[in-house]
């Protein structure tokens, strides 16, 4: 499939609500994998920094063909049994490769594409057309079926989705200005993502050994990322928020990884430091003084996600 051209996703920065409600549309934030859909003959899906992810999304093919073809933007997620997103529960199947696996894993943790953008129709790139046109050509398509559909904007002020988010137990919702041009690989305040709770994307840096039933495993792991001149510095430690299955996958990947010397300057003993190569994600209460994340909670890993990507906020 070539006859589409590529395009890099949109990112939203972080901010408060906005000032002018009506200016806006408003968005639930998944929790999912954010994608890039070329829909022609086939299917092909490329994560956020340009891989290649159809083939551990089976159950998403049958959305192609599409006639005309489409370039669609969205977040593939799993959803739980009280009908919200879950990273979490998303986990089984980011990192499969086997295809056997895969055809398994569709079954027990079946995947669906919340597609809210839409980039490119036929011969005619539409990034240049405002927000409010885009979408409305979205739902013209009538994007709907066992496995993937177009989530609704949500209604009312941006206080009262936002408060409505908070009571479902919800992250957070995305403001879009309703002007707003699509910006390929640009991360932009014409989105906002305003969160109930706040999350940080780390590089894993290291961990120290764990004690009673972790024993001779990961006990913590020791994080970083990267601050305003390009640094890697130290933010903390995380020890919770593992399920066993993420601590024995995370020992598989970091045990080729260690090295003898640390990358960043941090105030721990008995460290095992590693290459900084993997990338996850925590949630926190919020920043300390000195730059460190305060009573952090493991997420998961972010493969859609590289260590340069991942910074300390301005």
């Amino acid at each position: 499939m070539t006859g589409l051209p590529q395009y890099a996703a949109m990112s939203a920065t972080a901010g408060p609500l906005p000032a002018d409600s009506g200016s806006w549309a408003y968005e639930v934030k998944f929790d999912g994998i954010r994608a890039i859909g070329y829909v022609e003959q086939q299917l092909r899906l490329t994560s956020r920094n340009g891989n290649d992810i159809t083939a551990a999304w089976p159950e998403l093919a049958a959305l192609a063909p599409a006639r005309p073809p489409i370039v669609v933007d969205g977040e593939i997620v799993a959803f739980t049994a009280d009908g919200r997103t879950s990273f979490s529960a998303l986990q089984p199947r980011m990192h499969q490769r086997n295809p056997a696996t895969i055809r398994a894993l569709t079954k027990t943790v079946p995947a669906t594409y919340l597609i809210f953008d839409l980039l490119h129709i036929g011969d005619r790139p539409l990034i240049d057309l405002p927000y409010r046109q885009r979408r409305e050509l979205l739902e013209q398509l009538g994007l709907r079926g066992p496995h993937w559909r177009i989530p609704p904007r949500l209604p009312g002020t941006g206080a009262d989705v936002l408060a409505e988010s908070a009571r479902l137990g919800l992250e957070g919702i995305v403001c879009k200005r309703l002007d707003s041009p699509y910006l390929p690989g640009r991360r932009s305040p014409l989105w906002t993502k305003v969160k109930n709770v706040d999350d940080q994307e780390v590089v894993i840096v290291g961990w120290r050994p764990g004690a009673g039933r972790r024993a001779g495993g990961i006990g913590a792991l020791l994080l970083g990322a990267h601050d305003q001149n390009g640094n890697l510095v130290y933010i903390g430690n995380v020890g919770t928020g593992f399920t066993h299955a993420m601590l024995d996958d995370l020992q598989a990947r970091l045990g080729p990884l260690r090295r003898t010397t640390p990358t960043v300057t941090a105030p721990v003993k008995d460290a095992v430091w590693v290459e900084p190569e993997l990338v996850g994600e925590v949630s926190f209460t919020e920043w300390t003084g000195d730059g460190r994340l305060r009573h952090p909670s493991w997420r998961g890993l972010r493969i859609d996600k590289t260590p340069g990507d991942v910074t300390v906020p301005s």
